[in-house]
């Protein structure tokens, strides 16, 4: 019996695939390439295709024994959801109904769906708890939340189990160095400070310095890509086990401001990186901080990469190995 990363070759993708694999898993992986990188995947058997083809996924299912489902494909910037919404909605709405569809026809039951912290929105206490309102500030956690929607009905109507994790700043790169974070462009806070470092960039923008907090720009929740994994797979391990749907949060429930990741990243590099600041962007919340106790009780969930310094290490050392990304 296999398990079906969508999306495998992504950033978080490919450190699921490589977490499986390390846990003796037989993976089949089908991603799009779009963001991905086919260097990224450690292993499994590779599908080149898009979740909006239902011939692709016909394919996958019926030359491979699907076992379970993990849904990493989407289109994941805040910004560009803001700009073109329909985008977001066709994609990250429009092909996980399309993935559904042919689960329910090939008798798959069980999926773990890649959420967001986003689906919260402006958050109304701090830390997030999973029972906290849902009410997103762009498309991108829209597109997400509706997902998540779909998937309860799903259930209800075709049995299809499922676990929605709602994670919050994925960062870091594998302990191992083989693999990390190459986006083109880049829009993650960490990558593009050590960007900074290595000279490919002049400078950090620092989007608003008016914010509610300690030192007036945002604070967010930063968890190791690695643990992000590990909580997947316990999370298909506990439903698998339970057959009954959960929604939880990832984050380290601590959180740290755009400023003090700057300050870390000068730290761990020995680089005085460049900043300059620049105006709020839209649909960007003051605070993200994860309350994961949920995940830590039932998953028996414990993340090993947890502080801000040892994620950004581990970042560090896959930049400075692969200053071009996964590039020749």
């Amino acid at each position: 019996m296999s398990i079906l990363v969508c999306g495998g070759a992504g950033y978080i993708g490919s450190h699921m695939v490589a977490h499986l694999l390390e846990n003796n898993k037989d993976v089949v992986v089908l991603d799009n390439l779009q963001k991905g990188h086919k260097e990224a995947l450690l292993g499994g058997k590779f599908y080149l295709g898009d979740l909006n083809d239902s011939e692709i996924l016909d394919k996958v299912f019926s030359e491979n024994s699907i076992e379970a489902v993990i849904d990493f494909a989407a289109y994941s910037l805040v910004g560009e959801s803001m700009i073109d919404p329909l985008k977001y909605f066709q994609n990250n709405v429009g092909s996980t109904i399309n993935l559904l569809k042919t689960m329910n026809k090939h008798k798959v039951k069980n999926i773990v769906f890649s959420s967001t912290a986003a689906t919260y929105g402006e958050p109304e206490a701090v830390p997030i708890n999973e029972n906290d309102r849902t009410f997103p500030t762009n498309p991108y956690g829209e597109s997400k939340l509706t997902v998540e929607k779909i998937l309860k009905w799903c259930d209800l109507a075709y049995g299809i189990k499922y676990t929605a994790l709602r994670y919050f700043n994925a960062a870091g790169a594998h302990i191992s160095g083989k693999i990390g974070e190459d986006h083109n462009p880049e829009s993650h806070l960490i990558p593009i400070i050590l960007q900074v470092a290595l000279g490919k960039r002049e400078k950090i923008m620092i989007f608003g310095n008016d914010y509610p907090t300690k030192d007036g720009t945002c604070i967010r929740d930063y968890v190791h890509v690695s643990d992000l994994a590990s909580a997947h797979l316990l999370a298909l391990e506990r439903l698998k086990k339970t057959g009954k749907s959960k929604i939880y949060n990832l984050g380290n429930g601590t959180g740290f401001s755009v400023k003090e990741v700057v300050d870390v990243a000068k730290k761990v590099t020995g680089v005085d990186i460049k900043v300059e600041k620049a105006p709020r962007r839209q649909g960007d919340p003051a605070i993200l901080i994860a309350s994961s106790l949920k995940a830590m009780e039932e998953l028996n969930w414990n993340p090993k990469y947890n502080s801000l310094e040892t994620i950004i290490d581990t970042a560090w050392r896959w930049h400075k190995n692969h200053k071009n990304g996964y590039s020749k």
